[in-house]
């Protein structure tokens, strides 16, 4: 099979079809480097043998931020000897190691949103749709995806949810207040992350239908979601429905997929959010209790990306045998499942062993 043959199959929730070779992504490739295992034009495709994208992803709508036009410009605060305090693209004042901006978690000091003034004032108009330059280069993308649809891949397109969304404008502490202090800010926040959504898709689909939405949540933690079930519907629901009846009304009768990715306990929100259409769910942290064989039988009918535990692929070759001898076969049979660490695969996982996780893997692809 082709890798765009094995996304139809996937999609589709074919039975037994192979596998999809991907990763969700790393956090340890400067270890590798620094070890000598690979170089910067390293081919980790050939090596772990991973398929060729079988999609082609629209990235307009912003992921773990909200997608600002223009963003907050970047300049550094404070120096603070081996830190520095730094204004991101998002508004956000971040705690760096000095000179350092990526390959750890940061901490997050202040952000943009404290209450309506500070919001309409210095934020919302960052989000407005009409601006020009958001559109200066969708014109090459739109073509770049029609020419990639002409060849049987899926199109995608990613967003940031409406938690992780609300999270990046206020802080999650912040957040979490708000909606008891301040709900008429949250509904004009969602307001406009809807009208952005809207008219940005709308534009899109003038020239090209969707295969998926997908939108970066993160509204889990190790036990159960941030915030109720009722807050959800409340507060991020009714938003999501509009949207998606909209894409709906302009697909011209094609269906397509909806993904929710968050990382903790997934489980508890897959019926919340299957009740409004959506049926692919990622990445399954199996430090929160979400195991792909169990949801995957209590949930046939979803697609399923991740679920294989970081710890064990760090916990050396055996470890990784027993638990792809215990997932794959089950998952593979039921069809709709894509392995892949259960986020970023981290430090503490050793190159020779990773290697040998995705050679396991490359069993069940064919």
């Amino acid at each position: 099979m082709t890798s765009v043959e094995k996304y139809k199959a996937f999609y589709a929730h074919k039975p037994d079809a192979p596998i999809i070779m991907k990763e969700f992504g790393f956090y340890t490739l400067d270890k590798w480097k620094s070890q000598g295992y690979i170089k910067e034009d390293t081919d980790l495709d050939k090596i772990c043998g991973y398929d060729e994208p079988g999609i082609f992803t629209l990235w307009t709508l912003g992921w773990c931020e909200a997608a600002f036009c223009p963003g907050f410009s970047e300049k550094v605060l404070e120096d603070r000897g081996d830190y520095e305090v730094v204004r991101d693209f998002a508004g956000r004042h971040v705690l760096y190691f000095k000179g350092r901006r990526s390959g750890f978690m940061p901490e997050y000091l202040e952000h943009p949103v404290k209450d309506m003034r500070t919001w309409e004032e210095e934020v919302k108009w960052r989000l407005d749709p009409s601006v020009p330059e958001r559109y200066a280069s969708m014109d090459g993308l739109l073509q770049s995806a029609a020419a990639e649809k002409a060849k049987g891949k899926f199109i995608v397109q990613n967003l940031v949810g409406g938690f992780m969304y609300l999270r990046s404008l206020m802080g999650a502490e912040t957040l979490l207040l708000k909606f008891y202090d301040e709900p008429e800010l949250i509904h004009s926040c969602m307001e406009t992350w809807l009208n952005l959504a809207d008219k940005v898709i709308e534009r899109e689909q003038q020239v090209i239908s969707l295969d998926e939405m997908f939108i970066g949540e993160d509204i889990c933690y190790n036990v159960s979601s941030l915030i109720s079930h009722d807050m959800i519907r409340e507060f991020l629901f009714p938003y999501y429905q509009q949207l998606i009846q909209n894409v709906k009304r302009r697909q011209n009768g094609k269906g397509f997929h909806l993904q929710v990715d968050t990382d903790g306990a997934i489980a508890t929100v897959i019926d919340l959010y299957k009740s409004i259409g959506f049926d692919y769910f990622s990445p399954f942290e199996v430090a929160s209790g979400s195991d792909v064989v169990e949801l995957g039988k209590k949930h046939p009918d979803i697609l399923i990306s991740g679920g294989f535990d970081k710890r064990i692929i760090a916990a050396g070759k055996e470890a990784i045998d027993r638990e792809i001898d215990r997932i794959l076969p089950v998952m593979k049979k039921r069809g709709g499942y894509i392995p892949t660490c259960d986020h970023g695969v981290p430090e503490e996982v050793e190159f020779d062993d990773y290697v040998y996780f995705r050679k396991r893997l490359l069993e069940f692809a064919k």
